[in-house]
């Protein structure tokens, strides 16, 4: 008798742990760097904190060797890099974030004609965003008089608050957090300077990606996550203000003063991977180092045959 109990309450948790996963309350495992790409999740997040790691953006790629997420937000060259080599078996499932570069001064009258004879100091030497950041210019003939290099949009950052006649590349929230301490800080997007160039409302910067083993055994889940991903992104648009206490309560960025400024300017925007192709390539054209020299393969993006 005490087995015939045994045998049926075990059928029946595992009915109902099915039952749960067919509902969507699978606990999808999600890794993300704890930055502005970050926010693009933020209002899912907040919901289920404990289904989402947040790691230094440095470490993000170790992510993927892990093999342990669902999803991981990730700078898109880093993920088409590892796949190339194959080091990850993640795909591209959508893009997420489009660039939130800027070039910041506190000189008077700060204008983008003043990087030609000037020397501007940008972070993250040899990375796509450094390279998008001067194609930008020099596509625009605004190619600088001489580049300086730091390690980190928070070292520009401190450049541009210290020194009154610095040029530097930084990015959102950084640059909000520079603008509160000084208002007379001028920025240019970056974002406006690769429109001119390119025609597109920015580069591929940031993409969430997806494990090839949660695609092959919770296809639905895989789906029905992206919908809820698109949701997120649009909010951070339409609904700024529930972004902005997430973030804070995820303690992706400090305060809603900051969070509320920022957010709108980090560029933030859902697109599938299939639909974003085309731009993912003409970011990759910029520099094909920072893809692993060459283009993605057609099998790299989620829903490709």
């Amino acid at each position: 008798m005490k087995k015939f109990i045994s045998l049926i309450l075990t059928s029946l948790l595992a009915l109902s742990a099915l039952s749960a996963q067919d509902s969507g309350t699978y606990a999808v495992k999600v890794s993300a760097p704890n930055g502005a790409p970050a926010l693009s999740l933020a209002t899912l997040a907040a919901k289920n904190p404990e289904n989402y790691t947040f790691v230094a953006a440095e470490t993000i790629s170790a992510e993927f060797a892990n093999n342990e997420a669902d999803f991981i937000i990730a700078p898109i060259n880093a993920g088409a890099k590892l796949y190339k080599m194959g080091k990850s078996t993640y795909k591209l499932a959508a893009v997420v974030t489009w660039g939130n570069l800027y070039f910041a001064s506190q000189k008077k009258n700060f204008k983008l004609k003043d990087i030609k004879k000037s020397e501007i100091t940008i972070f993250g030497e040899n990375t796509i965003n450094a390279s998008v950041a001067l194609a930008a210019l020099e596509k625009n003939k605004l190619k600088a008089k001489s580049v300086a290099y730091l390690g980190s949009a928070a070292a520009t950052q401190a450049l541009l608050l210290s020194d009154a006649n610095a040029i530097v590349l930084t990015a959102e929230p950084a640059l909000t957090a520079a603008k509160i301490k000084n208002p007379k800080i001028t920025a240019y997007s970056v974002n406006d300077l690769f429109k001119k160039a390119t025609g597109f409302n920015g580069y591929t910067q940031a993409g969430l990606f997806v494990r090839a083993e949660t695609i092959a055994e919770n296809p639905q889940l895989v789906e029905d996550f992206l919908v809820r991903a698109e949701e997120s992104c649009e909010k951070c648009t339409s609904d700024v203000d529930s972004v902005a206490k997430a973030a804070v309560a995820l303690e992706i960025l400090p305060n809603e003063k900051i969070a509320l400024s920022a957010i709108p300017n980090c560029a933030i925007r859902f697109m599938t991977s299939l639909s974003a192709k085309n731009q993912v390539e003409t970011t990759a054209n910029i520099d094909l180092a920072q893809f692993g020299g060459a283009l993605p393969a057609d099998d790299f993006y989620y829903g490709e045959n």
